[in-house]
């Protein structure tokens, strides 16, 4: 199976989880994580979702699961511990040409859930094609250590430089080579060691007067 990489806006979007264990816990947690409105459907719920009890984005329903349920959503996750109901969920979705995930059964999927490093807003995707989840799990530990919580703070900075030269009518094309010269000095560096009086010579060599540090950090968007 050959996949189609692409990260999806689920902002206010309903979204289904069918099953009420950890595996579901995990599903639901990260759908609520990306802003999106989830309803998650078991006879039975896991311990740990009574951490989820108190968010408005999620509604909890104890029940077996009907096919009407699909209605609304925009995708379906199914990690229930049972492969017949896992199989139906999959072809009621594939019959409304729904987004469908079936928790380790990837022939039964439309999309599949790669293993994430999450810095911020860097996002790094890993998988592999659901031919080894334990090599994706090893690929994401390895970019766990490259790429630190600095580079958190770091897109911040970016995006706080960025909307600063578009304010002042830079066009973004001359936005490149500034941005590369920045990383090629390696400011993440500055960041993770602390060195904001490093970090403030760097950005104002490279965008000029105005550009520090504090400044900027004062204004980056979350």
């Amino acid at each position: 199976m050959k996949y189609y990489p692409v990260y999806l806006n689920i902002k206010n979007r309903q979204c289904l989880v069918v099953g009420g264990g950890p595996v579901a816990l995990r599903k639901a947690e990260s759908l609520l994580k990306a802003g999106a409105r989830a309803t998650v459907i078991s006879p039975e719920f896991a311990e740990g979702f009574s951490r989820l009890a108190g968010s408005a984005n999620l509604e909890m329903i104890r029940r077996n699961y009907k096919s009407a349920d699909l209605e609304d959503n925009f995708l379906v996750i199914g990690a229930t511990d049972n492969n017949e109901l896992n199989r139906k969920i999959s072809r009621d979705a594939e019959s409304r040409n729904m987004l469908c995930n079936i928790a380790d059964v990837p022939e039964a999927c439309n999309f599949i859930l790669p293993s994430v490093v999450e810095r911020g807003d860097l996002i790094i995707a890993i998988s592999t094609s659901g031919k080894s989840p334990a090599f994706a799990r090893h690929l994401r530990k390895q970019l766990e250590k490259q790429f630190g919580e600095e580079y958190t703070e770091f897109l911040r900075l970016m995006g706080a430089a960025r909307k600063k030269l578009l304010a002042q009518k830079h066009a973004p094309e001359e936005h490149k080579p500034l941005f590369r010269q920045l990383i090629a000095e390696d400011l993440p560096k500055m960041i993770r060691k602390g060195k904001t009086d490093e970090a403030d010579r760097l950005l104002q060599k490279v965008l000029g007067k105005g550009f520090d540090y504090r400044t900027l950090m004062e204004t980056a968007e979350d």
